[in-house]
This record gives C-alpha cells, structure tokens and sequence, in this order.
C-alpha cells in the first residue's frame, strides 16, 4: 500500500510494459527473458545491454527517428531499430556484432553533424543522453570539417520553456508528449531538412499544465526550464524522494537541493511512480517552502526558547481541560503527515479530552484526467481517516468556524498553516482564552496567537501522507529546518511531557509504528524502504 503515483494510461506505456507472460529470447547468443509483447529496447536495458536511444520514450508512441537503437533481427540479422519490436518468443537479436556498432556509431555522427556540443554552457550537462553516448562512443572529433547549420540559440516557446534550436536533435518526444500526454498540440516541426526546426504550433505557445515534462523528456539541452536555467551543475545538487504536496494526488517527486535551497522538483523516472510524468504548479510548489519562515517560538508576542513555548502551552491546555475539555478543540491539518496528525489526535482524546477537527482547504477545481486533482489537500484522506469514528460534519471547517462563532471554543490548538482557513479562524477568536498554533509560515491566525510554534515543512520532515486513493506515501527529510523549526509531531510529544505524559516516540517511524496499529486504513501500510539523499551523478558512464 507504500508510496503512489497517478498513472495516466497511454497505449505506448501499456506496450513498453508487455502483457505479463513471460518469454524466452535470444540475445549475442545468451537466453533472455522478458514479457512478451514489451518494447524491445526496455527489455533490452532490462538484460543489462547497454543500448542507446534518443527519441524512444516508453510513455510515448514510437517514432524510430534517430535510429540509434539499430539491432540485428532475425536470421540474416537485419538492422532494424530496436524501439519498433516488441518480445515475441524465440526473437533472435544481435546488439553487439560490429555491422551493429558500426551503423550505431554513424547515426551518432550524423546527430553530432551540426550539434554544437557547448556541454560547457549547457544545462543539460551531466545528464544529456547525447554527452553520455557520444563520451561512451569514445569522444573522437567529427570526420566531417564543415559549417554547422545555424539556427535560433533563444526561442521563448511559453512562460516556463525556453528553446536552443541548435541543440535540438528532432527527435520529437516533446511534440508527441504534448499531442499524446498533455492532450494538447502546442509543439510541431517546421521547414525540411537540416534546417527543419521545432516551433510552436499556429496560433499556440507551450502553455499547457504539463509543459514542464518536455524539458525533462528533452534528451539534450533543447529545451530548458527558465526557472531552472544557468542556476547550478547538476551533479552539484543531491537528490531525496519524497511526496509532492500540491494536491490529493500524491506524485512521487524528487527534490534537487544544494545545501537547504531546494533548486527543483522533478518525477522520478520510475514507472511505478506517475509514469515519470508532474504537472507544473506541483514543480513550483517548493518555492513557498524557503519565504518568509516562522524559525523560533513565540510566546505572548515575544520571542521564547522551545522549552518556554511547550510549558506555556501545557500549563494553558492543562487549565482548561480541568475546567471544560469540551471547550478545547484540537485541528488536524489536511497539510500535515499522518505522524502529526496522529500525534494531534491523541493528544486531543487521552491527553486533555478536547474536541477534534480537520482544517482543510476546499476543492478548487483544477483537476484533469492526467495527474492534477480538484482537491488541493494533499493528507485531507489521512486526517479523515483519523476522525472516521465521529460524524463528517462535526469535525469539518463549518463546524469549527460554527463552534468559534457560538463562543463554544475556549482554547484553540492548531497543527498547520490552516491556509485559507487561517483568517477566517482568526477572526473568530473573541471568545477564546488561548489559541496554541503550529505553522510553517505567518499568518493572520499566528499573529492572533498566544504561542507560535515553528515547524518543519514538508521537504524538512520524514512521515506519510495519504492520498485520494487512500495510498500512503513516504515523505523524506531533504535537509534540517531552520532555527527551532521541528516536526509537529515532535512538538506535540515535547508538550505531551510537558502534560505529565510518558514520552513512547522517538522518531516519526515509531509514531508511524503505532498509527498502523490503531488506525484500521493504515493496517497494510509500510514505512517503506530507507533511502538516503544521493548525489546526482555525472552522465557518462565512463566518467
């Protein structure tokens, strides 16, 4: 039930993966198995051959343009490239012999004929499939001494894409992307020949929700993304997977960071994982994360130390649960982990008796068919499931808000930033004592506040979140947060001994340990597999 991705269904994906049967079939004389009817090239990197390709892209239909997965078939062993056959069994292939590598290494002539090979300058150094190839094929000069067809070093394609038609190889993955993927043919290629260029379509600019994916599937420095460009090397940055936290979908997403500035987000190329694909606000949804972050605790409007801003708290909540305990609530935050959710939630119920809700944002009607989701909580499913005992609409934003206008709510204790419910809440605090808020960012509600907690945001913690589907996913701590920033589970375990409470957690998995024990959705759940932050390596593979 670990870790999740939406998965577009494409008929090239459903071919690149095969039909589960399992085959034999001959490869330079050795047995290899595969599924019948996968694409040849996937079952060849399957089998550890190392086998070009510059314009196959398994989530998209076969074009065998660049011809660098040329590999003998059949009896006479005819080239042919590999990325038009699939599995069948008994297939003889031949992708070592020298007729092979010979016509191999002529096609990457041909694609290097009037590249200009500016690695030096280029972006998409360190992770080109053209630098890799060409540093794999021995990085001997051209044969041919000639004047390279000059073409446009700077084309604005929209507002996130920008293209060096020289660079460009034609291998037309970003034209299919946006026609077959995004449902929307924003790309196509204009003139003949050596001068035939990509362009935008009449009367379009590539401005679809996806647009950022060519860059991506863009196997050499084309396309760029202007956020991204001339900003760092890659094998400079370093690499954890995590959850996006743009929507209820749950899109597995690497973050690329350089100390604690995140500098992208990208999808895995895992097929498991929304099939290598992400929508562009969901890309830009870290740059919230490093702006204007709340990094030491607040008590009564003055700067506090951790341990000053728990005790507040505990002595306040301590108050009022001996005076009325149905007269705290205690909000979850649907922009929180399961982990803090959790935590939140025993504290309200075994700790101080107190009322429970879950603040979420509401649907904004932006989701499609591809990845993006109407509901803009990305562990509104986790949060519920916590509350799956009480009835919906006692636990809902209404009925908070309802319960803080009726003066029923003397004390306030809120995990997460609360977004737009933020100053709708705050304006209804007149009749509370003590309001107690854990956020990653200022807002009307932290400044309405008598303690402000810090805490941790998403790309800083290690947790779950549970998507639409009730899949849960696991989030990985890039790097520390700033100042006393923390998790909010950890927070809530500080003033839990604050309570008089025994401290059972030392770690989000321990939290984790007990939620899957006590919360019949997470039964089946895992923690899933630990995966360190890895550096991001250089292309080549020589190298």
């Amino acid at each position: 039930m670990n870790v999740t991705a939406n998965k577009p269904q494409t008929a090239a994906a459903t071919t690149a993966r095969g039909t589960g049967e399992v085959v034999e079939f001959q490869l330079d004389g050795r047995t290899v198995r595969a599924l019948k009817g996968q694409n040849l090239v996937d079952a060849l990197l399957e089998a550890g051959e190392p086998i070009s390709a510059f314009c196959y892209h398994p989530g998209l239909s076969v074009a065998a343009q660049c011809r660098q997965c040329l590999v003998g078939i059949g009896d006479g062993y005819r080239l042919v490239p590999a990325c038009q056959c699939t599995v069948q069994h008994g297939l003889s292939v031949r992708s070592q012999t020298d007729q092979v590598r010979d016509a191999r290494r002529a096609m990457l002539e041909l694609t290097l004929l009037n590249h200009p090979v500016d690695c030096v300058i280029c972006d998409k150094a360190g992770e080109c499939a053209l630098q890799r190839h060409y540093m794999d094929w021995d990085a001997r000069p051209a044969a041919i001494n000639h004047e390279k067809v000059h073409k446009p070093k700077r084309v604005d394609l929209g507002p996130n894409v920008v293209l060096d038609a020289e660079r460009c190889i034609l291998c037309s993955r970003c034209v299919r992307f946006c026609t077959e993927v995004a449902q929307q043919q924003q790309l196509t290629m204009a003139q003949r020949g050596d001068h035939t260029v990509l362009t935008t379509a009449p009367g379009q600019q590539l401005d679809n929700p996806y647009a950022l994916n060519t860059v991506d599937i863009c196997p050499v420095g084309a396309l760029t993304d202007k956020d991204f460009r001339f900003r760092s090397r890659v094998w400079e940055l370093w690499s954890t997977l995590s959850v996006c936290n743009g929507c209820a979908a749950g899109c597995a997403t690497e973050i690329h960071h350089k100390g604690h500035e995140i500098y992208r987000l990208v999808p895995p190329k895992r097929w498991d994982m929304n099939l290598s694909w992400m929508c562009d606000e969901g890309r830009r949804s870290y740059k919230a994360v490093g702006t204007e972050r709340l990094t030491e605790a607040v008590v009564d409007g003055h700067p506090a130390t951790p341990e000053q801003g728990c005790a507040r708290a505990a002595t306040a909540l301590a108050l009022l649960a001996r005076r009325d305990p149905t007269s705290l609530a205690v909000v979850l935050g649907a922009d929180a982990t399961n982990e803090d959710n959790f935590m939140a939630a025993q504290l309200a119920r075994h700790w101080v008796g107190a009322r429970v809700f879950v603040a979420d944002r509401a649907d904004d009607g932006r989701g499609d068919t591809i990845l993006r989701r109407d509901d803009p909580n990305p562990n509104r499913a986790g949060a519920q499931a916590l509350t799956a005992d009480q009835d919906a609409t006692t636990t809902s934003r209404e009925a908070l808000l309802a319960a803080l206008g009726a003066g029923a709510i003397k004390g306030l204790y809120v995990v997460g930033n609360a977004s737009e419910l933020a100053a709708p809440i705050a304006a209804a605090l007149a009749a509370t004592e003590f309001v107690l808020v854990q956020a990653t960012h200022a807002s009307a509600l932290t400044r309405a506040a008598q303690v402000v907690l810090p805490a941790a945001a998403w790309p800083e913690v290690d947790g779950t979140i549970t998507n639409e589907r009730r899949e849960v996913g696991r989030l990985r701590a890039a790097f520390e947060p700033p100042g006393q920033a923390r998790a909010h589970w950890a927070w809530i375990a500080e003033i839990g001994a604050a309570l008089g409470q025994p401290r059972q957690c030392a770690s989000a998995k321990d939290v984790f340990e007990q939620l899957r024990d006590q919360v019949p959705l997470f039964r089946r759940a895992s923690w899933g597999e630990e995966r360190p932050t890895v550096r991001l390596r250089w292309a080549c593979r020589r190298g």
